[in-house]
């Protein structure tokens, strides 16, 4: 008689995003390179060829973490920058987007940060270096703006600016965790009323 074969169970989304939330943490704390397949299955509780069933390589597991992380974060940068909102207003909705950002992706900040140069190197991981050009000008426009508009000093150097808030805010990645005694848009409200104390125009 011939033995029946096993049904194939078709991995849930909900242990897939468990999976990768494992992963992203594994490749911040270790980097990617040093990271294994085998470390990540260890930190799942489950054997590396069962890893396998869901992804088909650890390549495959930072692109999607990083695709999503950036995904989200330009759903958040685009509606801001489609509010018509002032420059000041921008910079304030954008540090707080930051932070949201910094709260649901921790770990994938800190292997954006770590990781990106050397990715983007690879064709996979183009988009790496279009959401770096894309993010700079988001940035820098808006400084120009305000500076033009009379919201900043005139002057700001403004590439030595956007350089200092940008690793103001997402330095915070590597000290952030979830679930502190302070909220994201808290801590958004107290940077914002250091840097912008520095930049917005006297009257």
């Amino acid at each position: 008689m011939p033995t029946k074969k096993k049904p194939q169970v078709t991995p849930t989304p909900e242990r897939r995003s468990e999976l990768l939330a494992t992963a992203a943490e594994v490749f911040a704390a270790q980097g990617y390179n040093a990271t294994t397949v085998r470390r990540i299955a260890d930190e799942a509780g489950m054997l590396a060829g069962s890893l396998y069933y869901h992804f088909d390589s650890k390549e495959s597991m930072i692109d999607e973490i990083l695709s999503t992380f950036l995904d989200e974060l330009w759903q958040g940068y685009d509606a801001v920058l489609a509010a018509g909102l002032g420059p000041r207003e921008t910079i304030e909705a954008l540090v707080t987007e930051s932070f949201r950002e910094i709260d649901r992706h921790r770990p994938a900040v800190a292997i954006y940060q770590k990781e990106s140069r050397h990715l983007a190197t690879q064709p996979r991981f183009a988009y790496l270096t279009d959401s770096q050009t894309k993010f700079e000008k988001a940035w820098l426009g808006t400084l120009e703006r305000g500076v033009a508009e009379g919201a900043f000093r005139d002057d700001l150097d403004i590439r030595l600016t956007y350089r200092f808030v940008r690793d103001t805010v997402w330095v915070a990645a590597s000290w952030y965790r979830p679930g502190g005694h302070h909220s994201p848009e808290e801590i958004a409200r107290q940077y914002l009323s250091m840097v912008l104390d520095g930049i917005a125009l006297r009257t």
